[in-house]
């Protein structure tokens, strides 16, 4: 067989074969064959790592047939594509195509899987539109205006509520102080004779030792003039016009605030029969005890100031004390009275009486 007949010859004169099946023997030898290869080695050969000189990498070892091999070289191209491995490397097209793929994916869509489009300015429409809808509605303005009306009601009703019940009572304390030190000093001039006095004017002090109360007594009943600014008024005018405390006999009657405004009274439905309550003036001391109490009565039962006062115990004139104030507390829906006998008149000369030393 000439050498032409096989594809031709190599450099060292050995016929080159065409046959996979057939290997030139090297000089001096016999041919030797080598061992017959399966039909998937034919169709696709691995470089030889004998011939290029690179380490053979481990190969994992397959268990089953060809069907079992082929498929774990296809599952071996995808996990390589995943991981992005260049294309043309060991497992063919399939493996290079995948990092693209999985590249044009990840841009089309967003971290949560949801496809994002690229975003692009708005049109002047389209934001003139969503700045319209942006604007709150009528109903919300409102809703917002009357919203900050309710707010300032109630900061204004907060700001009332302190003003009565704390600073109404700082004022008229402040008041009731300056009047009474202005009295005294009066009284050490020996001005303020019990006589006729100008509405407002004061002319006693009124002790109540039980509930730790002194308080100026002025004339009339005016809430601006007398009552506001912390003092106790004395009824005289008209129907309900008292006698002063020197009168004998008569029923001397005044009237204070419970709440708010000094509230010299607050506390008088405490008072219990026997208590003493001391009405001071330039020269004496007129002493009452505390004889009973109605509890409630309406406003206009004027009665109550009468010489013999209906409901006091009382069966005849004599020299009786009547205070009066509002009811319940924080209200003036009715009256609460205090009735007192006079046990003693005692002048100033002669020292404090008792009740006011004890």
């Amino acid at each position: 067989m000439t050498p032409g007949a096989h594809g031709g010859a190599d450099a060292d004169g050995a016929a080159e074969h065409p046959s996979p099946w057939f290997r030139a023997a090297p000089p001096g030898g016999p041919v030797q064959e080598p061992a017959p290869a399966d039909d998937e080695t034919i169709g696709l050969r691995a470089v030889d790592p004998r011939r290029t000189g690179a380490p053979e990498p481990p190969a994992a070892v397959v268990q089953g047939g060809r069907a079992a091999r082929r498929k774990a070289a296809r599952h071996k191209g995808r996990r390589g594509a995943k991981a992005g491995t260049p294309a043309g490397s060991g497992t063919g097209a399939r493996a290079g195509a995948a990092p693209t793929a999985a590249a044009g994916a990840a841009g089309a869509t967003g971290p949560a899987g949801t496809a994002e489009r690229p975003e692009r300015p708005l049109t002047r429409v389209e934001a003139r539109r969503a700045a319209r809808a942006a604007r709150p509605g009528p109903a919300t303005v409102a809703s917002r205006a009357l919203g900050e009306v309710f707010i300032t009601i109630g900061v204004l009703m907060l700001l009332f509520v302190t003003y009565q019940l704390w600073w109404t009572n700082i004022r008229a304390q402040q008041q009731a102080d300056a009047a009474a030190r202005k009295l005294q000093e009066n009284w050490a001039k020996g001005e303020g004779k019990p006589g006729a006095f100008e509405p407002g004017q004061g002319f006693a002090l009124m002790h109540i030792p039980k509930l730790d109360v002194v308080v100026p007594v002025a004339e009339g009943i005016d809430k601006h003039r007398v009552l506001d600014r912390g003092m106790v008024g004395h009824y005289n005018k008209g129907g309900t016009k008292t006698p002063m405390p020197e009168a004998d006999p008569g029923n001397f009657a005044v009237a204070g605030h419970r709440n708010t405004h000094g509230e010299p009274f607050r506390y008088i439905n405490r008072l219990k029969p026997g208590d003493p309550i001391v009405v001071e003036t330039q020269d004496t001391y007129f002493v009452y005890k505390m004889a009973s109490i109605l509890p409630q009565t309406s406003p206009a039962n004027t009665a109550v100031l009468d010489a013999v006062p209906p409901g006091s115990g009382f069966t005849r004139p004599g020299r009786y004390l009547t205070l009066t104030t509002c009811t319940p507390e924080f209200t003036s829906k009715y009256r609460l009275i205090v009735w007192g006998k006079m046990v003693e008149e005692r002048p100033r000369d002669k020292g404090k009486p008792p009740a006011l030393v004890d």
